[in-house]
């Protein structure tokens, strides 16, 4: 048996949006600005980040005097991390709301936060207990006034033998101040969290040449974790490397770090792992990478071809592959029903696109011809638990036997989906299919 969760479906989210804010304008106005970021209308379909979005766009629709509204990742969880400060500061502090935000206290409190979430992060923990507090220098009795000062971000709750355990309210607020963390150690004091050895030099120099590589090291880390549980990490590390988001973190921040330079270096060494034999969830996150560090001239080249209708003419690279791949996969509209001729009628095109066929409701694939590697690709898509594909339009001139075969085993998975298979060669439902092959 397959257990689906789900998060927010689209109306969902605008009906959130609109029982939070009853002013039917600024719920409007906040509907309008998720929707032109598409990853944070894709984030938001998770409930936590629907809400912290919400909370910034309030805040910043009320305080801010002109300038952009968030749109990226980083941007957000900036946002997010500043407003709670600002309510500490007038709710537990007796402050102003225009007094500093950032209080010794409440700096000291942030960078243990950090610490415990960079360490435990690295350790796979989602709980931690008043040991692990204790190695991130938090006094315990303070533990208390963390989650109750920090409530919307740290809380304590009673584990199963009604030990204290604690928690953030959302992994993606744990990997936020993780990277934040690895941020503030590196600037402050040259050290690089994310090697495994460090030297003296490494610790005490901030050269144009160690930033960049603390970048670099960043991206191999976490494509070198198995479980990707380092991407939403990486994704914030590199959004903190801007200074446009530093500038909102000043008194949190003592200095600031990286330049244009060191940015664009970033933005090069992802783009040329983005020619290296990737799966393509890694690939789809490097995308989400430069889309922090605001460099989109890969998605923009591949979107000129789709408009322009000349994409079939041209003989992709491998990034172009991956950007195409990205940029349906972010679009509701093909999703919906994805046609392979759209775009290139060859098999390697199929290969190349596989992410977005498992993705799909129906997929219209039609190739001349299709080898068994061909067979193969298709049929992993139809063996995924994870597979949205309910409907299959397969048109082949010719398939071997051992294609049938192939195909065969596949639609007999426990894991298959496909509720209808049509093809030139074969007109039949899924389940008479199955009988046919008992």
């Amino acid at each position: 048996m397959v257990t689906e969760v789900r998060g927010f479906t689209d109306p969902q989210k605008e009906e959130y949006i609109k029982k939070k804010f009853r002013d039917e304008e600024q719920a409007s106005r906040i509907i309008s600005h998720i929707k032109t970021s598409r990853s944070l209308h894709i984030m938001c379909h998770i409930p936590v980040f629907c809400w912290i979005t919400a909370t910034v766009l309030e805040d910043e629709l009320k305080t801010r005097e002109g300038g952009q509204l968030p749109k990226t990742l980083t941007e957000m969880y900036i946002h997010f991390l500043v407003v709670q400060a600002k309510v500490k500061k007038v709710k537990y502090d007796g402050g102003a709301e225009t007094d500093p935000h950032w209080s010794p206290e409440s700096r000291k409190m942030i960078e243990s936060l950090g610490k415990l979430a960079f360490d435990q992060l690295q350790k796979g923990n989602l709980i931690f207990y008043e040991s692990d507090l204790t190695e991130c220098g938090i006094d315990i009795r303070a533990a208390s006034v963390y989650s109750g000062v920090f409530t919307q971000i740290f809380k304590e709750e009673r584990g199963l033998y009604q030990d204290k355990v604690f928690c953030f309210i959302h992994l993606s607020v744990q990997e936020f101040l993780a990277a934040l963390h690895a941020h503030l150690t590196f600037i402050n004091s040259g050290l690089n969290l994310l090697e495994e050895q460090q030297t003296t030099s490494q610790r005490s120099e901030t050269t144009e040449s160690s930033v960049t590589h603390f970048y670099q090291s960043a991206v191999n880390k976490a494509l070198q974790s198995p479980n990707g549980h380092l991407d939403l990490f990486l994704r914030f590390l590199l959004g903190l490397s801007l200074q446009t988001n530093q500038i909102f973190l000043r008194g949190l921040l003592t200095q600031t770090g990286s330049s244009s330079q060191t940015n664009q270096e970033t933005v090069q060494y992802i783009k040329k792992k983005l020619n290296e034999s990737l799966s393509s969830e890694k690939n789809i996150n490097l995308f989400h990478c430069l889309n922090e560090l605001n460099d989109r001239s890969l998605v923009e080249e591949i979107q000129e071809y789709l408009r322009s209708g000349r994409l079939s003419r041209y003989k992709l690279f491998p990034t172009q592959w991956s950007a195409l791949v990205f940029i349906l996969l972010s679009s509701e509209k093909d999703l919906d029903v994805f046609d392979l001729q759209k775009y290139s009628a060859s098999e390697e095109a199929l290969l190349r696109l596989l992410p977005v066929v498992k993705a799909s409701n129906k997929a219209l694939l039609s190739v001349p011809n299709l080898s068994e590697t061909g067979c193969e690709g298709v049929s992993s898509v139809l063996r995924s638990q994870y597979s949205s594909l309910r409907e299959l339009n397969l048109s082949i001139n010719s398939l071997e036997d051992s294609g049938f075969k192939i195909f065969s085993a596949a639609l007999e998975s426990p894991h298959c989906r496909l509720e209808t298979l049509r093809s030139d060669l074969v007109l039949i439902s899924f389940h008479s299919f199955r009988k046919s092959t008992n």
